[in-house]
């Protein structure tokens, strides 16, 4: 099985962005034609490939791949950098290790620590302190990933669990892709929910106005199915505490989903959830909420709770973690706003 296929697809977040205004004397011509003078080392299968994945826009729309580009047009092109090798340097980056044998290792990622190395991050990944603590971890079939089959935004807390050998890589990656592993997440949202429980269900893509992030396509006309089960823990009036289970896998999946039903992650940058959202105009309402942000420079988001087959013995293995130092504190802020709402309305 090729582990890249599997819900929690290891795939590149980098592209190489270009941006042409088409000039007033062209004439009438194939979109990839034109690009194919204009962009370096671009093919047409490339091209054509982007134009499959919606990544070439015209005049800030879609297009078909036999659209003929026109004076004026404003186009642009964003095509994902090839995998590149890096020479993984081994680093002693301490590791949270939850549960180790010959096969899986369990761990308690910490905020702040970027999974695997990547354009911008060759060193002081997980991956660089997973070679220097373990030795032969398998190999992907993306460069530079050892032994991983699910990763978890840099600064998102909480379970991951790495393969230590190949039977344990095709065996993890197989029960991602079947949706057989079980992930609970911890989440503080903006906003109160009227029910207690709810599933988010639409097509998760990347923004077709900025790749960096992720959208929700509800039509499904473009991105992958994915579906979120929450669950509400805790009201505090203008935030609320809640547990997302993951049917799916996808980028940013909960972050962009809890956005889609206007409950962004408490802190989440990305997602417009660092600013507030909801709650009073007194200035006291104003600096508790400062302060938070503080405490937690992140998304509130951790992974709980993980549950897998064990890719030997068969045996069911689950795994929970206590949430972060910084998400009880400003879990514990907001308990004491709630139960001492009138000193920060006076």
């Amino acid at each position: 099985m090729n582990i890249e296929n599997s819900d929690d697809v290891l795939d590149n977040e980098l592209f190489e962005h270009y941006k042409f205004i088409v000039d007033k004397g062209q004439e009438l011509l194939r979109i990839d034609k034109f690009l194919m003078d204009r962009i370096p080392n671009a093919t047409r299968s490339k091209l054509q490939g982007a134009l499959v994945d919606k990544n070439v826009l015209v005049n800030k729309k879609v297009i078909k791949a036999n659209y003929r580009v026109k004076p004026f047009d404003e186009i642009t092109v964003e095509l994902p950098y090839p995998p590149q090798e890096i020479e993984l340097i081994p680093e002693n980056i301490p590791l949270d290790i939850l549960f180790e044998d010959e096969d899986v290792i369990v761990l308690n990622k910490q905020a702040g620590l970027v999974v695997h190395p990547g354009y911008g991050n060759h060193t002081g990944t997980l991956v660089n302190g997973l070679i220097y603590h373990f030795e032969n971890l398998p190999q992907t079939a993306v460069p530079n990933r050892p032994g991983l089959v699910h990763r978890l935004d840099k600064n998102t807390t909480g379970i991951m669990v790495i393969a230590k050998n190949d039977q344990a890589l095709t065996h993890l990656g197989k029960q991602f892709f079947d949706r057989t592993i079980e992930r609970r997440y911890n989440a503080l949202v903006w906003g109160d929910f009227e029910e207690e429980k709810g599933k988010v269900e639409g097509n998760v893509g990347r923004s077709l106005q900025n790749r960096k992030v992720m959208t929700v396509f509800p039509d499904g006309e473009y991105g992958k199915n994915a579906v979120t089960h929450f669950t509400v823990l805790k009201r505090y009036g203008y935030v609320t505490f809640v547990e997302c289970k993951l049917e799916t896998g996808r980028t940013h999946q909960i972050r962009v989903h809890m956005k889609h039903i206007k409950h962004p992650l408490f802190n989440d940058e990305d997602y417009g959830g660092d600013r507030i959202l909801k709650g009073t105009t007194f200035s006291k309402y104003k600096q508790f909420i400062a302060n938070c942000f503080e405490i937690l420079p992140r998304q509130a988001l951790h992974a709980k709770s993980l549950g897998f087959e064990h890719p030997k013995t068969g045996e069911w293995l689950h795994f929970e973690v206590d949430l972060p130092q910084d998400m009880q504190q400003v879990l514990a802020k907001w308990e004491v706003y709630v139960n001492n709402r009138d000193v920060f309305t006076a």
